[in-house]
This record gives structure tokens, sequence and C-alpha cells, in this order.
């Protein structure tokens, strides 16, 4: 047996928080049941960017990110209905710029709602944004707290470490859609 087939195999994770004006995102490296911080960041649009501008610069901020660190699977927060329905339909189509990206760098992509987010990084679904930045910074042992939409997206992709074990962790990982840790 080589020394290579001793070492267990690396999963890189990327997280994403949509959003058409800020989109965070985090990478983390699954080894076994650890999980360990490899970098953080927002994609931010310009301000007054017409909505083909701020889809082109996501999807864009994406690819440099996949590139970059190399990334073998996503996770996506799931888009929540709120009272503004303007609202709701720009964060539903940053978040069809983020699907767009991870597909066309032919990543697994994992959909999970806040809820789910919340309840597997916190503990309960009910979170405050402050809970979720604590468990997000104690969870990889960060030495300080990453900004909000960063630390957001460094949840989804631990959310996705917690619920993506076991056979539909290998699905997703074989290309496989999931969503809220359930085959699609």
């Amino acid at each position: 047996m080589t020394a290579k087939a001793l070492l267990p195999a690396v999963r890189r994770v990327l997280g994403i928080d949509p959003g058409s004006r800020i989109t965070g995102f985090g990478v983390i490296d699954l080894i076994g049941q650890q999980r360990h911080y490899i970098a953080s960041g927002c994609i931010r649009t310009p301000p007054n960017a017409v909505l083909a501008e701020r889809i082109r610069v996501i999807i864009h901020g994406l690819f440099d990110v996949i590139d970059t660190y190399q990334i073998h699977e996503a996770a996506v927060e799931q888009v929540f209905v709120n009272v503004n329905p303007a609202a709701t339909l720009m964060l539903g189509q940053a978040r069809g710029a983020c699907l767009s990206a991870l597909v066309l760098r032919d990543l697994p992509v994992a959909e999970y709602t806040a809820l789910q987010v919340k309840k597997s990084v916190v503990g309960h679904g009910k979170a405050a944004k402050e809970q979720v930045q604590h468990m997000v910074v104690r969870m990889l042992n960060l030495s300080g707290t990453p900004q909000a939409d960063a630390a957001d997206a460094l949840a989804v992709a631990l959310a996705h470490a917690n619920l993506s074990t076991g056979v539909i962790g290998a699905l997703a990982r074989s290309g496989l859609k999931i969503r809220g840790g359930r085959l699609v």
C-alpha cells in the first residue's frame, strides 16, 4: 500500500450566499470529519449597475474563485420569499447566476434553505446571524469574524459538510443534484 493510499481524501467545498449586490463565498476542505478553512470573501457588484452587468460580475467572480481554489463541489443557499417581491426576484436572479457559474464549471451542486444551514451549524433553525457567525468562527478555528456574507457562505459550506455524508454525499459528488440533503 502506498503512502498516498493512507491519506484521507480531501473534498474542497465552495459555499455560496447569493446576493445581487454582495455574493458571499466560503471555501473549506473536508478531510474525513475535519473541516479546514481555506478562503472566504465577497463578490461585490457595482452599485448602479444594471442587472445584466451584476450577473456578469457574479459569474466571472465565481469563475475566479472556482479556478483559483480548484473547487470539487459546491453548495448554495436557496432563495427565501420575503415581503418585497422585487427583492425576491433580484435575489433569485443572482442565485441563478451563481448556479450558472457552478454548472458551467461542471461542479456538483447542493442546495440548502437558510433554516437547514442554521440548524446544521448552530443547532436550531431560528438562530440569529451573530450566532451563525460565532459558530463559523468556532467550527473553523478562525482568529477573527468574517464579513457577514462571507460567514453565511462558510456556514453553507459547513452545512453541506454536515449534511452530505454517506450515500447521498457520494451521489452528490458523482454529479447528481442535491436539494435540502435529498436527491432531486
